[in-house]
């Protein structure tokens, strides 16, 4: 019989927690009854669309044309990157099975203590790297709205900027699941006519003609194709949090209508404007997109839509961020850390407002999304493909009990609190996705071998996933295979 934690994070009375949207949510990390369970699958469309109505898909779409490839390139690039969604749909199924959050869930994975630094690694960095490059953007873009009203210091105006949405952020993550709940249907059905409306007006000025002044083919060609999959890519495989929001629904529900509905959420309004970005580039100047593509976007627009649009994108970094913001809450708890939920969004709202704040004054946006989406992936691709495979191998059947059991001989205790198959796919699969990463800052040899080639993505996953299966069927991962008891 698996015993109940004993540290600060063991779930109390289930009467203690409401998961209401007029009230902030106290419950972190604790088990979620079965008296408490609500919601539908189909709620999770929205609550991934309103994130993925994003700047940054203008931003990436126009990366792939700067890197030389044609629109019907670029667009392919961009449906197979985007089809990597089905990952953090599949991961999402574990948290309805537990009860609990992705977080606590890896223990399965990593162990009991092998958790601890995986989390604090993996979920500060996603999490801090996902808050500033969204808080950048609006940054930039609101100090663009407010020079054309005379506000136009290049320090005060984007740092007062960045601090007003930081703030505003952090009050959704600290209501929680209920107002993400309630208030993101509504918000993706705005966000999309609000992008619809740009993307009709930037429709007219693009050239659907257009082609490469030189046309890229071979080894260069596929060093662009395979360079842009990994930035898009990025995007979905960093969604480890998947399961933080799914937490709430029924152990009922079926898992095809989960995984369905965060998918298809996270992956239609991507796939959508990321497209409307890659046209985007070809009605704007190189001169222009070197002054940013934020103002030369703006520049596109007539005057009434630009402010519409800024707003638009602040309403969607506060949507992404204050989920974001509101699962790393929940990840220092994981770790260990004596605090509660709402605490802890406060202070990883505090850690990404100071890195963004550093951004806003060292880089370009275009700059910013591609290397640090690129470098983002050396840490997701392994964890994404891990989760995944022990979501499959043990058919999304999770025990939240056993997964709180951190004493000596619990069920996820493995050798010494460590789960060497889950360690060891995460160190060498990121291993092998920073051998085969190509960026202007890092070169993998492997990459550098092939011409540029960047083929991180599937690499690492493909290895993490290999050795952890491998190792779970050897003495040393015997303890940690699915069927164990």
């Amino acid at each position: 019989m698996s015993q109940q934690p004993q540290t600060a994070q063991a779930s109390p009375p289930q009467t203690e927690f409401v998961d209401a949207a007029n009230q902030p949510e106290t419950r972190g990390i604790e088990l979620i009854g079965a008296g408490e369970r609500h919601g539908r699958a189909r709620d999770l469309f929205f609550v991934w669309a309103a994130p993925s109505v994003s700047i940054l898909n203008f931003t990436i779409g126009a990366t792939l044309v700067l890197l030389g490839l044609e629109l019907w390139q670029a667009v392919l690039v961009v449906i197979a990157a985007s089809a990597l969604w089905v990952l953090p749909g599949t991961i999402a199924i574990s948290g309805p099975a537990a009860g609990t959050s992705g977080s606590v869930i890896t223990r399965a994975i990593y162990g009991i203590i092998g958790n601890k630094p995986v989390v604090a690694f993996t979920g500060w960095l996603i999490g801090a790297v996902f808050l500033a490059l969204n808080w950048l953007a609006s940054s930039f873009l609101g100090a663009g709205l407010l020079a054309g009203m005379g506000l136009t210091d290049p320090v005060v105006v984007p740092i007062v900027v960045t601090l007003v949405i930081s703030a505003l952020t952090v009050l959704v993550a600290v209501y929680g699941h209920a107002l993400i709940l309630r208030v993101y249907s509504w918000l993706a059905v705005v966000l999309a006519v609000i992008f619809v409306t740009v993307a009709a007006f930037l429709l007219p000025q693009v050239d659907l003609a257009f082609q490469q002044p030189e046309p890229l083919s071979g080894v260069p060609l596929w060093s662009a194709i395979t360079i842009g999959f990994t930035i898009i890519a990025s995007g979905p495989i960093s969604y480890i949090n998947s399961p933080d929001i799914a937490r709430y629904l029924p152990r009922s529900t079926k898992a095809s209508h989960i995984i369905a509905a965060t998918a298809l959420g996270g992956a239609l309004p991507g796939m959508v404007f990321t497209v409307v970005g890659a046209l985007l580039a070809t009605a704007v100047t190189s001169e222009a997109m070197d002054a940013g593509i934020e103002s030369a976007l703006l520049g596109l627009l007539p005057g009434w839509l630009g402010p519409v649009l800024v707003i638009g994108v602040i309403a969607n970094t506060i949507a992404l961020n204050g989920m974001t913001t509101y699962t790393s809450s929940m990840a220092l708890q994981a770790i260990g850390l004596p605090i509660r939920r709402i605490p802890a969004a406060i202070v990883v709202g505090l850690i990404g407002t100071a890195l963004t704040v550093y951004l806003v004054l060292s880089t370009s946006l275009l700059d910013a999304v591609n290397l640090m989406l690129q470098f983002l992936v050396i840490v997701s691709a392994p964890t994404m493909a891990v989760f995944v495979a022990d979501v499959v191998l043990r058919r999304g059947r999770y025990d939240g009990a056993d997964l709180f059991d951190e004493e000596r001989g619990g069920r996820f205790w493995y050798s010494g609190g460590w789960s060497i198959p889950g360690v060891a796919a995460v160190l060498i699969g990121g291993t092998a996705t920073a051998l085969c990463l190509s960026t202007e800052v890092w070169t993998g040899p492997i990459a550098e071998s092939l011409g540029y080639v960047d083929l991180s993505v599937p690499v690492g996953m493909a290895v993490s996933v290999l050795v952890y299966t491998v190792l779970l069927r050897t003495p040393l991962g015997k303890a940690g295979r699915p069927d164990a008891s």
